[in-house]
């Protein structure tokens, strides 16, 4: 059955690795994942691979052109990933998803000498439905890395937007672009996610939207 992605819809979109497989091993391949984030959100013709071996004065052709889908949040996880986009145009979210993916299991493969499918099946999506809803699942998504116990509080993961919700990284660096739908002060959503009690109580209202 074919994915609806209509345009200018918001989807919940998560993915993770075959049997549970690390995917992300070092700051490098976390890294590349979000170069590809920042690439592939573009119109494009030709791969990652191409335009990063252009000389430097060209190296701004990377970020532009017309855009496919915009990320409103993301985290990367050793195993997953999750992400918040927003559909700009007509397969947008597929076509992005499609290259994201392809380029970096090529990447990946190629680092560590290994073949075949690196994603389980395909990737998973769910309409956010409200702004309410929205709020909530950036902050689960924020959070992953605290509940995960890979680090004690989410401004210490380096591989998510929470830094750029709180505004604790350099401009050039910003990935996601939350404030074309959200309406919430770096200092309020910094509270808002560390409120460890409200999450809990909040969780059920964006449960059907988490994959749990």
């Amino acid at each position: 059955m074919k994915r609806e992605f209509f345009e200018n819809g918001v989807f919940h979109i998560f993915t993770k690795s075959i049997a549970e497989y690390t995917i992300f091993r070092t700051e490098e391949d976390y890294v590349r994942m979000l170069n590809l984030l920042k690439f592939y959100m573009f119109e494009r013709k030709n791969s990652f691979y191409y335009y990063s071996r252009l000389p430097d004065i060209e190296k701004e052709k990377l970020y532009k052109g017309k855009k496919i889908v915009k990320i409103i949040a993301y985290c990367l996880m050793p195993t997953h990933i999750h992400l918040i986009l927003y559909n700009e145009q007509e397969n947008g979210i597929t076509t992005f998803m499609r290259n994201l993916l392809d380029s970096y299991t090529r990447y990946f493969n190629l680092k560590v000498k290994r073949k075949g499918p690196l994603w389980e099946s395909r990737f998973k999506s769910i309409l956010v439905e409200t702004d309410e809803q929205l709020l909530h699942l950036t902050r689960y998504i924020h959070l992953n890395p605290v509940t995960a116990y890979l680090v004690d509080s989410p401004e210490k993961w380096k591989f998510s937007s929470y830094l750029e919700y709180v505004e604790e990284i350099n401009e050039q660096e910003k990935i996601s672009e939350y404030k074309d739908f959200l309406e919430i002060s770096p200092k309020d959503y910094k509270i808002f996610v560390n409120d460890r009690i409200s999450y809990q109580r909040e969780l059920v209202k964006i449960k059907k939207i988490t994959f749990e």
